[in-house]
């Protein structure tokens, strides 16, 4: 179902370590440049497709780039009863070990929480990551959400819940008919972090619906969602005043923080051993 973004057909791959199937987009090296490569995650009720500018923008600068569908997104039917946050987890250690060397992480919204749980898991696999108008989150997202799956909430509703600066009404729609409802056991997990390889792991902060001042300020208030920037040790702030989604209301300038994250730690050693 989700498309990939130019060039070339996405691909589907059976996950070893999830129930469903994996939707990955598909990967591409330019011009004979070789950086680190990028897996891009989205956050709730998205797809590979959310990614689709973004990914272009990469790509024709020369970016290995997979955009990934987490289990349970696939399809309005898609059998959401069973996945978990360990399924999101394990699908995202899935991708990038198939990029065959550490990659970018970057993974907006809702995605920060399982995000942050890859770092825990394969620091080693892991340059750099990018958090999109999100956090490395601590805890479960939702604890007490108790139902099967969570529907997108109308668009009227996610207006006055979130900052929706600079997308299009034509981008909205697009939105609202192609989102499928997010897991529920997925928002209740969370990852118990045993790693303390993953503080070192290089991140940045991409702060569009909120100023990074006023996430430095919610990580002194202890919200959980940001939990895990009291405690790594190489935290990056850039400011990108948009929207929540700004792989839609800003995709080029995205792409350009995301790509120059790449470029940086490209060829640079990764300092952590694979002991685990």
């Amino acid at each position: 179902m989700p498309r990939c973004g130019p060039p070339g057909p996405e691909f589907i791959a059976r996950s070893r370590s999830t129930r469903g199937l994996l939707s990955l987009g598909c990967s591409q090296v330019f011009g004979g440049i070789n950086t680190t490569p990028i897996v891009l995650v989205p956050g709730f009720w998205l797809g590979a497709w959310a990614w689709d500018e973004v990914a272009a923008a990469l790509r024709a600068k020369g970016h290995e780039v997979t955009a990934m569908t987490l289990p349970g997104l696939e399809s309005a039917d898609a059998d959401r009863s069973a996945i978990t946050f360990a399924d999101h987890v394990d699908a995202i250690c899935e991708a990038v070990r198939a990029a065959g060397r550490p990659v970018v992480l970057a993974v907006h919204s809702g995605a920060g929480a399982p995000g942050y749980a890859v770092t825990d898991r394969i620091p080693e696999q892991i340059a750099a990551m990018v958090y999109v108008d999100t956090g490395p989150a601590k805890g479960a997202l939702d604890p007490d959400f108790d139902a099967v799956e969570k529907p997108m909430p109308s668009l009227e509703k996610l207006a006055a819940e979130e900052n929706l600066d600079g997308l299009t009404k034509v981008q909205l729609e697009t939105f609202r008919r192609r989102a499928f409802p997010e897991p529920g056991a997925a928002l209740r997990g969370a990852a118990k972090l045993t790693n303390d390889k993953r503080l070192d792991v290089p991140s940045t902060v991409v702060c569009t619906g909120y100023t990074s001042a006023q996430y430095k300020d919610a990580v002194k208030e202890g919200q959980a969602w940001l939990g895990g920037l009291a405690e790594l040790r190489n935290v990056t702030y850039v400011d990108l005043p948009t929207s929540h989604w700004p792989m839609w209301s800003r995709p080029h300038e995205l792409a350009a923080i995301v790509g120059d994250v790449a470029e940086r730690v490209t060829d640079r050693p990764v300092a952590y051993s694979s002991d685990r």
